[in-house]
């Protein structure tokens, strides 16, 4: 688990500041305009709520596209979403996938290591996603900047050309669940593609460059 986060929010159903995530969805899911953000401690989390939030939403002003700094946000990426991504070290390899809130920079969901590949574990992340969401009712969008990954969900098949032998078998059980999924479900969460070239590396980057 990750160190605790406390949550602001300036607007929202009822402005505060709040120690659990669900909490603070609870005040912002749906709310026009709602504006939030994660502090690492309790103090720095009430210091800003007595503050103006924009304050600590920056910006970029200049004419030119630049990349997003760490903790910053692109004006054009929805505060409120999902972003998934993939690591794997080696291609095939060992591979690993997570799901991160953009607003507040928390960890959603991980799952792995596992023997596969980059674009698997980028596939599952976004189908691990819309199970989710749909899960909770959570009505936000999800990023990911795999094109191989964003078409295969919409064709709803993973097509990888992983051998599926006794290393990979339990790994492509996990991707025929994932197609099942996509074929019984229905979900209107948009999948938008991020514009790593534009915004810098996505929030749910491992900071690897391996991949």
């Amino acid at each position: 688990m990750g160190k605790e986060k406390f949550y602001v929010v300036w607007k929202g159903v009822t402005p505060g500041v709040y120690t659990r995530w669900t909490d603070c969805q609870l005040q912002t899911k749906g709310f026009e305009g709602a504006i939030y953000k994660s502090f690492d401690t309790d103090e720095e989390a009430r210091k800003a709520f007595l503050s103006s939030p924009y304050e600590y939403f920056k910006k970029s002003t200049g004419a030119s596209k630049k990349k997003s700094q760490p903790g910053t946000i692109p004006p054009s990426v929805a505060e409120n979403s999902l972003a998934v991504d993939a690591a794997c070290s080696g291609n095939p390899g060992m591979m690993e996938y997570r799901g991160v809130h953009i607003g507040s920079r928390q960890e959603i969901f991980h799952f792995g290591p596992t023997y596969g590949t980059n674009n698997i574990g980028e596939f599952l992340g976004i189908v691990h996603g819309l199970a989710l969401l749909k899960q909770k009712g959570y009505d936000m969008p999800i990023y990911s900047d795999s094109a191989n990954a964003i078409s295969w969900v919409k064709q709803k098949k993973c097509k990888t050309k992983l051998p599926r032998e006794a290393k990979t078998e339990k790994l492509f059980q996990l991707i025929e669940r994932a197609e099942k999924w996509l074929k019984e479900n229905r979900y209107s969460t948009k999948i938008i593609k991020w514009e790593t070239r534009d915004w810098g590396e996505i929030p749910a980057d491992f900071g690897r460059k391996s991949k």
